[in-house]
């Protein structure tokens, strides 16, 4: 529903954008999640600026922030959200396994996923999909897991992220970048 504009046809304060995406993320091409709001730079930069301060800045390993994602993605029923970060997160599973043939994004409640991590994917999972239940006994179990106060925001900050980025995904109806299947 929303207008896609590639790199080519962006106005230059979208391509700056665009061109920060690709250098920060260490990819080729540009996500159809901010393509998608290439009409607009304004808007455009202040989600790419809280993708890229929730998800790519901070003390959190960016595996356990991708799988988090994907997590609350699946269940939100967000197929583009969930596929992508699936992608990134699968891509990184070998920080946590030395086994080549290992999806992480299957094996969420394996041995070789850490306790804080669990707790961490449950506890920001239910928080995005239901923000009112959560309780100040969460943030002990994250602390008990072994997440600092700076930690747990930057947790709890991706609840919000993830309803954003999987509103925009939703309702633009863009598809899964052909560029990120390839390599999954």
């Amino acid at each position: 529903m929303y207008k896609i504009v590639n790199y080519e046809d962006a106005c230059v304060d979208t391509k700056a954008i665009y061109e920060d995406s690709m250098r920060t993320l260490g990819i080729p091409f540009v996500l159809n999640w901010l393509k998608c709001q290439g009409e607009n730079p304004t808007i455009l930069k202040g989600n790419w600026e809280k993708l890229k301060n929730t998800l790519l800045i901070g003390d959190v390993p960016n595996v356990l922030k991708q799988i988090i994602i994907h997590n609350i993605s699946k269940k939100k029923a967000c197929n583009y959200c969930a596929t992508v970060h699936g992608i990134f997160a699968n891509s990184m599973s070998d920080v946590l396994t030395a086994e080549s043939d290992f999806i992480l994004t299957d094996n969420l409640t394996n041995d070789i996923i850490p306790s804080s991590y669990k707790a961490a994917i449950k506890i920001i999972t239910n928080a995005a999909l239901n923000p009112q239940a959560f309780k100040e006994e969460d943030l002990l179990i994250l602390k008990n897991e072994g997440f600092n106060s700076t930690e747990i925001i930057e947790l709890l900050s991706l609840a919000d992220f993830v309803n954003m980025a999987t509103t925009i995904a939703d309702i633009s109806g863009i598809k899964v970048d052909n560029e990120l299947l390839e390599v999954a």
